[in-house]
């Protein structure tokens, strides 16, 4: 006799797509791996570059430290520079003319001082520049005053009063300046030539 009794109805598979317990497909499990995978090495890379960014910026800073740590010492010794150099301007032709041994040994000295401490400055990065015969550039220098000169372009550094110092590629201290004023503008179109009195002269015959 065949067995009419009723049997439950098997559950759908969900390897055919049947829908789960709450009524949605189960989702692919490769799918799934798929997509975490593609998460984490998104996240790995941003971390990545995130790395690589501080690396060069801590370089950076490093650099900036090595190369202008210096800068705030530097400006203190400045003034040393300042009073050594008005000490060697203040010497007058009649001492630097003296035949005193020890005024010649005094003046030396004072000389010899000078360029040691430039010396060192330089080894740690700070040079010393005077502009004079140079076009005024207000990143590097300070304009104290004009001085009427016809003679010389417009703009020129005439007179520097005291010397400036850069640290690096920066500005450690700019240089006070005088700077001309009234005369012609550097690099200004040049005035036409008068003609000759022979060529005025030709160009009256043709024009009659």
């Amino acid at each position: 006799m065949t067995d009419t009794t009723d049997r439950a109805p098997e559950a759908p598979s969900a390897e055919n797509g049947a829908p789960a317990a709450n009524g949605q497909p189960e989702a692919d499990p490769v799918a799934l791996l798929a997509k975490e995978n593609a998460e984490m090495k998104d996240r790995l890379l941003r971390t990545l570059a995130e790395m690589e960014n501080l690396r060069k910026r801590t370089e950076r800073e490093v650099a900036d430290v090595r190369a202008y740590g210096v800068a705030s010492f530097a400006r203190d010794v400045l003034g040393v520079a300042d009073n050594m150099r008005r000490a060697f301007e203040a010497i007058g032709p009649e001492l630097r003319a003296s035949e005193d041994a020890g005024i010649k040994s005094l003046i030396d000295g004072v000389e010899l001082t000078e360029r040691e401490l430039l010396k060192v400055l330089e080894k740690h990065g700070v040079r010393r520049f005077e502009p004079k015969g140079e076009k005024f550039d207000p990143n590097v220098h300070q304009a104290m005053f004009e001085v009427p000169d016809p003679s010389t372009p417009a703009g020129t550094v005439v007179q520097v009063i005291q010397a400036g110092y850069m640290l690096g590629d920066r500005v450690l201290r700019p240089a006070l300046v005088g700077v001309a004023k009234g005369g012609p503008k550097e690099n200004g179109p040049k005035p036409a030539a008068a003609e000759a009195p022979d060529q005025a002269a030709a160009n009256d015959n043709v024009d009659n």
